[in-house]
């Protein structure tokens, strides 16, 4: 069975719904590890009522980033995690951890990626107008959100949106896709070719 590590900064919606999907047999798969940079989350409460191991590692720790990372590396290799998943993490990797596990780690975004990228991807879309938004799911490179897209699933926005609206339809949308992307990956359909993603057929 394949072995997923999650990075978690807040709530863990995603986090749940990848969890739930691997339950109800859509995702074979297995959250072996989720890794925080804050304990006190939602996401590290529902480890915690799921009986799902979970590390958490704070900057303050460590003298900079790097060391922290570095002792991420050391536990995912230990674990022979298979995908690292990025699910509302708020850290940047340094580009030696990107680069050790390149082709191996995903993020997902709340917008059709290039446009608003970074912080507060919703509001961006919603104040730029847009009449069509959505979420992405892309590999991580050394860029912000600037990796090859593996997945995209657009969500309308309504006259009668609020950002707030919006957000919760993004994020309802976020759950369905991030698993398939996973699956993707895991099942080794998705091929990087340059800044392109071809999806293949399932072996």
């Amino acid at each position: 069975m394949k072995r997923i590590a999650v990075f978690v900064s807040g709530r863990g919606s995603n986090l749940i719904a990848l969890n739930n999907a691997i339950k109800d047999g859509r995702l074979d798969a297995e959250i072996e590890i989720v890794i925080s940079n804050k304990r006190k989350i939602g996401a590290i409460d529902y480890c915690e009522l799921e009986n799902i191991p979970h590390e958490i590692f704070k900057k303050k720790d460590y003298e900079n980033r790097e060391q922290m990372f570095d002792d991420i590396a050391e536990l995912i290799d230990s674990l022979e995690i298979d995908l690292l998943v990025h699910a509302g993490f708020m850290l940047l990797t340094p580009d030696k951890f990107t680069e050790k596990y390149w082709g191996r780690m995903i993020n997902i975004h709340p917008s059709l990626l290039p446009s608003f990228p970074g912080l507060h991807a919703q509001k961006q879309a919603f104040d730029a107008g847009v009449k069509i938004t959505g979420c992405s799911v892309f590999f991580i490179d050394k860029g912000c959100d600037t990796g090859p897209i593996i997945i995209q699933k657009s969500v309308p926005v309504l006259e009668n949106d609020t950002e707030d609206t919006v957000s919760a339809r993004i994020l309802k949308t976020e759950h369905d896709t991030l698993w398939r992307a996973c699956k993707t990956v895991l099942s080794g359909n998705a091929k990087i070719e340059g800044k392109k993603v071809r999806i293949l057929e399932d072996k």
